[in-house]
This record gives C-alpha cells, sequence and structure tokens, in this order.
C-alpha cells in the first residue's frame, strides 16, 4: 500500500507501509513541497505519485526507513541524477540528505519519539 501525504504517518497508517517489506518502508520525499509518499514496492511508483501531484524532478529523493533499527537510509536508482551531480544511488550533498533525514524522521515521529 503506498500512503502519500504532507503530514506524519500514524502507527496505524505505519503498520498499513510495513506491509510490503515487513521491517523496511521505502520512501521518497519531495524535499522543498514537504510531501512524502512511502509504502512502495519500487521508489519509482512513489516517484510517479508525485510527479503527477505536481512536484518538480529535482526536489524528490528515494530512500526507506528500517523500522526494527530506526535507520534511515538515502539509497535509490531515481537518486541517480548526473545533471544535479548525483552519481550514485546514495543522496551525495550533505544538504539534501540532512533535509531528507530531517523530514523522515517527522514523517515517521511515531517511530522516533
Amino acid at each position: 500500500m503506498i500512503i502519500t501525504k504532507n503530514e506524519p504517518f500514524t502507527k496505524k497508517e505505519i503498520e498499513q507501509l510495513k506491509e510490503q517489506f515487513d521491517l523496511y518502508i521505502k520512501t521518497v520525499i519531495d524535499i522543498h513541497n514537504k510531501i512524502c509518499s512511502a509504502g512502495c514496492d519500487r521508489h519509482f511508483e512513489s516517484e510517479q505519485i508525485l510527479l503527477q501531484k505536481g512536484s518538480k524532478q529535482e526536489h524528490l529523493w528515494g530512500g526507506g526507513v528500517d523500522i526494527a533499527s530506526k535507520t534511515i537510509d538515502f539509497n535509490s536508482f531515481i537518486n541517480i541524477r548526473p545533471s544535479q551531480k548525483n552519481f550514485s544511488n546514495e543522496i551525495q550533498d550533505e544538504k539534501i540528505r540532512e533535509k531528507f533525514k530531517k523530514l523522515s524522521e517527522y514523517f515517521f515521529k511515531d517511530l522516533y519519539e
């Protein structure tokens, strides 16, 4: 199940998002408009949802949340973006990584309280 929203996920929604991979939730975040699309099988699915909602490609970054360890990762094929000097699956720009991390903590704040 994919859920896309601009406010934190509820405990019930987090349980629904875990259905795909059990202890890991893939996310794509529009770091400019502060919208998260989570629960996808592949990041491009959430990326497409956000693009259809008006997000710009350069603001979309993918990663995920490990529920067990509460670790946020910055790894997705959609992050390979030579035009933005990101040549890896990992988000390489520290400012973008920090925005992605803070927004992930916001959207999944029930995990971090």
